[in-house]
Order: structure tokens, then C-alpha cells, then sequence
């Protein structure tokens, strides 16, 4: 952990939701000032400059590699092999991302390319003509004097499975975006059918070579962050494999659980987000409605406290 260089990891599984998490971010990174004057939201200073740093470009192998590599592992009778689990991924390279980024402010990343709008972007920037979607960009130094850097992908909290790796001891806030896991899996299969164009035969194919992975390296993170935020519908979702929609923000309630509640404002959040209520001490019940204003509500002040312990 750093105070001159705060790390924040937003971790969670595939179609978990954790691109909500950083839109929030994103909304009060516009709005905030990395000054020292945080009194005043009306400061001129400049706003808060995050380095987004994406999961998805820590994978070790791009997306034919991947598809190759699984294909061999299944010939040899594993069939576990998955985007979850260290075989695919480079957990070395998280942890030393974060140890570089919080001693020194710098550290060097790259992205994964998901479209051919991303394609023609990355090109245009590292004056190439070849990237394509499913391949990575070449690895860059990131611009110096981000006031932060945001991780958000699997495994920001990744421990491997011989505790010599764990990316959590170098993030200063954790954030589990976390769906019960019937709701995960309906977003999933329906998310790669509409994005993919993959069959619903094919997701679940899927979840089933992840599953394993998924108990070892992608649940356990979700006890060592600072907050979860977990989704629950309000729909029957008791079979996922035959829903057929996704049910709404507004079918749903969040639950969102705070690993230490010492010193929060519950009645300032419950007054701030309309029919919120606490079922237990350390957690707050919001209307599913209210997501993502309530995600704004609740991490602006822990924006702010990072910024002014970095600028201390």
C-alpha cells in the first residue's frame, strides 16, 4: 500500500458488472480535484487523473493462443482450463504492477483489444496497422503524475495458490462487484449471445471449464476487499440456463457490505440514497435503481480521503 501513490482494484467476475463501478469513478473523477483545497468542489485546479489499467490485458495468451491452449488441455483430459486460473493468466505481472505503481508512481501496461474501434485506436496510437481485436497492444510506460491508479478485471485481489502471490498486500481499496451466482451467470449468457454471438449452449459450456478456477482464485478475493457490492433479484432466477431476459436494475436490490464499518455516516448514505435501509450493522440494503448514484455517494469519500493522505 501506498499513501504518495493510491491503488484502487475493482475486481469481479466475467459479466459481474464492474464497468459500473468505474463509470462511478469516472463521474467523480470529473467532477473532484486532486489539489489540496478538497474543501471546495468549485477549486480550479485540475481534476483527479486516473491510470484505468484493464484485467483483460494481464492474460498471457491472446485470444487464438488462448483457444489453442485450450484445446490441448482438453485433449490431455483437462477440461478446467480457463480465463480464471493462473495458466492463462500472469499474476506475477499484477503484483509487480502494483508494487511498482505505489513505490514509484509508474509502472508500464497494456491493453487488450476488444473491437475494431478499439483497433483502430490503438493503432493510430502506437503507429502500427496490424492490431485486431483479440490481440494485445505492445506494453507502454504510463504517463507520469496520475494522481491513482484504478485496476479493474478478475483478479485485483488475486492470491495464487502457493501464497507467494498476492496483489491485495499492494491495493489500498478493494471493491468486489459481486451478482448472487445464478444472476451472474443469466447476465453472462446473455451478454455473449447479444456481444458474441454465442450460443447459450456454449456460455455454459463455459462457466462449467471456469467453475473450478472460479472457487480457487475469484471467490476468495471477495473476503479481503474493503466493499462489495452484490446484486440480488427480486425475480425467480432458480434456473439461469433457460431465463429469459435478465432481470432489471429495478427487479433488484444491492447489497452492499463495508469489511469495517467504524466511521461511516449510514444515516448521511441512507438519506442520500431514496428507500435504502441497513439489515446488519456493516451493510446497506439500496434499491437497484439506485445503483450507480449510490455507488457515487458511497466511494466519493474514499476518493477523497486517498487524494488528501497523498497530498499530506
Amino acid at each position: 500500500m501506498s499513501r504518495k501513490h493510491p491503488i484502487i482494484a475493482v475486481t469481479g467476475s466475467s459479466g459481474a458488472g464492474t464497468s459500473m463501478v468505474r463509470h462511478a469513478f469516472e463521474n467523480i473523477f470529473r467532477r473532484e480535484t486532486s489539489c489540496a483545497c478538497l474543501a471546495t468542489l468549485a477549486c480550479p485546479e485540475r481534476k483527479i487523473q486516473a491510470a484505468f489499467i484493464e484485467g483483460a490485458s494481464l492474460h498471457n495468451r491472446d485470444r487464438m493462443a488462448f483457444r489453442a491452449a485450450a484445446a490441448e488441455a482438453a485433449k490431455a483430459g483437462n477440461n478446467t482450463f480457463s480465463h480464471f486460473g493462473p495458466e492463462a493468466n500472469h499474476f506475477d505481472k499484477i503484483e509487480e504492477m502494483f508494487k511498482s505503481y505505489g513505490e514509484t508512481g509508474m509502472c508500464k501496461r497494456r491493453y487488450y483489444v476488444h473491437s475494431d474501434a478499439e483497433a483502430d485506436k490503438h493503432n493510430k496510437h502506437f503507429g502500427l496497422t496490424d492490431l485486431k481485436p483479440g490481440v494485445f497492444t505492445p506494453w507502454e510506460n504510463i504517463e507520469a503524475n496520475f494522481d491513482l491508479l484504478v485496476y479493474e478485471g478478475l483478479h485485483g485481489l488475486v492470491i495464487d495458490e502457493t501464497n507467494k502471490i498476492d496483489a491485495g498486500r499492494y491495493v489500498d481499496f478493494g471493491i468486489g462487484v459481486v451478482p448472487v451466482v445464478n444472476l451472474e451467470w443469466i447476465q453472462k449468457i446473455h451478454r455473449d449471445q447479444a456481444e458474441r454471438g454465442y450460443s447459450a449452449e456454449a456460455t455454459v459450456d463455459t462457466i462449467m471449464r471456469r467453475l473450478p478456477d472460479y472457487i480457487k482464485f475469484i471467490t476468495p478475493q471477495f473476503s479481503n476487499t474493503h466493499i462489495n457490492f452484490q446484486r440480488v433479484a427480486t425475480v425467480d432466477t432458480s434456473n439461469p440456463f433457460i431465463a429469459r431476459d435478465v432481470p432489471t436494475l429495478d427487479e433488484s436490490f444491492v447489497i452492499v457490505r463495508f469489511r469495517n464499518p467504524n466511521g461511516l455516516n449510514f444515516p448521511h448514505m441512507m438519506t442520500m440514497i431514496p428507500n435504502s435501509f441497513m439489515s446488519r450493522a456493516n451493510t446497506l440494503v439500496v434499491p437497484g435503481g439506485m445503483m450507480g448514484p449510490a455507488m457515487e455517494v458511497i466511494l466519493a469519500p474514499i476518493v477523497h480521503e486517498l487524494i488528501e493522505n497523498k497530498n499530506k
